[in-house]
């Protein structure tokens, strides 16, 4: 109970202190050992092999791995979202990773107080544990906000992955809890699929079609995110008109 208390009191004490409507979005970001294959300036090889999902990756020491550019991307949300000054206390970002176990990396917090985590690869993927624990995050966000009497727009769920959920991970339920929330309105899903990514698996998932990532530009994908959360944080709460700019060449539908 002090727990809750306390917890009750740091919300409060953070809510008084900036009041402004709320863009939550959480990110659910694949870490699972595939992450680590380097996709750029090369280094070599070590002999070592890794099996995962039944495919054998090489273990190479050096060079600029999807792990590495996806943390580079989480820079450049919070270098773009920090240096607007409306969506910086508006927008919220939190993090949850799946590589062997799913982890809350991020909990909620405001742009202007987000510090990009540096993310490691390892293990399996379970994406529908990360999806379902992600759905109870958005929940709790929204019954904080509301006891706070704090306005917020529809959250954002935006799931990055290089291939699919592990066997006999829930990930048909998590799309059943995915569609619901859907249709209730209550957030709106968003999968991009990495090279190597089931997009069909995706597909059941998401209401709306998977995006391919093109060429590993994590960057300009998160450069993206950040300008849409930027064009709803200035738009009226509940707004269902907000136009988002254009993907450009960074995904295909």
């Amino acid at each position: 109970m002090s727990d809750q208390i306390e917890y009750a009191g740091f919300a409060a004490s953070e809510f008084a202190e900036n009041p402004e409507p709320r863009v939550p979005c959480v990110l659910l970001l694949d870490t699972s050992g595939s992450m680590a294959e380097v996709v750029a300036n090369s280094g070599h090889e070590t002999g070592q092999t890794v099996q995962q999902d039944g495919q054998t990756y090489r273990v190479v020491s050096g060079g600029t791995s999807r792990i590495d550019l996806l943390n580079e991307g989480l820079v450049t949300l919070k270098d773009t979202l920090a240096a607007d000054t409306l969506a910086s206390k508006r927008a919220e970002i939190a993090i949850v990773t799946f590589g062997g176990m799913v982890t809350t990396i991020q909990d909620f917090v405001t742009a202007e107080h987000f510090q990009p985590p540096q993310l490691h690869a390892t293990g399996s993927t379970p994406m529908g544990q990360a999806i379902i624990q992600g759905l109870e995050m958005i929940a709790q966000r929204k019954a904080t906000y509301r006891t706070n009497g704090i306005s917020y727009y529809r959250p954002w769920v935006f799931l990055i992955t290089d291939g699919g959920p592990d066997p006999g991970d829930p990930w048909q339920a998590a799309a059943v809890q995915v569609k619901q929330g859907e249709a209730a309105k209550s957030f709106a899903f968003f999968t991009v699929g990495v090279e190597g990514a089931n997009l069909d698996i995706l597909a059941q998932i998401a209401t709306r079609a998977p995006v391919k990532l093109q060429g590993l530009n994590f960057r300009d994908m998160f450069l993206w995110l950040s300008q849409s959360m930027q064009a709803v944080s200035q738009s009226s709460t509940g707004d269902p008109t907000v136009t988002l700019p254009p993907m450009g060449g960074w995904g295909v539908i």
